[in-house]
């Protein structure tokens, strides 16, 4: 089944490639040339939403939307919806990781967690939303070459490395937009 996706990331579409592999995935035709949706929500739950919605105008089909990012709880859950831009508009991933390494410096709490929520609509209508999380501590330096945003100081215990020290199909079988997209798949299937 064909399954439109808005996003302009090109390592959330290498990880959507992951996915069912009875759902062709496809990046939204013209992305890049569609009006930008204002990411104006509060939570991730919101932006997908108001993502999904925006750009299944443009589609012939199903389309989904995410937002994703990174809580820190010794942070009070920042970066949250600002994951992408926590170190400014345009910012790499490189700066976003100093400047969360910085924010941390001498917290006694480096837990964290990565939230993924997918929003699946037609047509300018929402069909439901599925979330996904998985837990693990921030370091204090990066470690690995792998995957992309904070990966390199994602420390997931049960693998004992970073998720940038992992391969991305072992990554993905644990990871928020990993089990998020299971869930779309499995509610996908139903539809046909």
């Amino acid at each position: 089944m064909k399954l439109y996706c808005a996003t302009g990331n090109a390592g959330k579409i290498r990880e959507f490639a992951l996915a069912d592999p009875a759902l062709d995935i496809v990046r939204l035709e013209n992305f890049a040339a569609i009006p930008a949706v204002e990411e104006t929500g509060s939570t991730f739950e919101e932006n997908a939403i108001l993502k999904a919605v925006g750009y299944s105008a443009y589609a012939d089909s199903l389309l989904f939307a995410e937002d994703s990012g990174l809580e820190a709880d010794g942070l009070g859950g920042a970066p949250g919806v600002y994951s992408a831009r926590f170190a400014g508009h345009g910012a790499t991933d490189a700066a976003n990781n100093a400047l969360l390494i910085e924010r941390l410096r001498g917290s006694g709490n480096r837990t964290a967690r990565y939230v993924c929520v997918i929003a699946l609509a037609k047509r300018g209508g929402l069909l439901n939303t599925f979330r996904g999380e998985v837990e693990g501590r921030i370091l204090e330096s990066p470690r690995g070459e792998g995957g992309f945003g904070y990966d390199p100081l994602f420390f997931y215990p049960p693998f004992g490395c970073t998720f940038a020290e992992t391969a991305a199909e072992r990554k993905f079988a644990v990871s928020h937009r990993g089990q998020a997209l299971r869930k779309l798949a499995a509610f996908v299937s139903r539809l046909s």
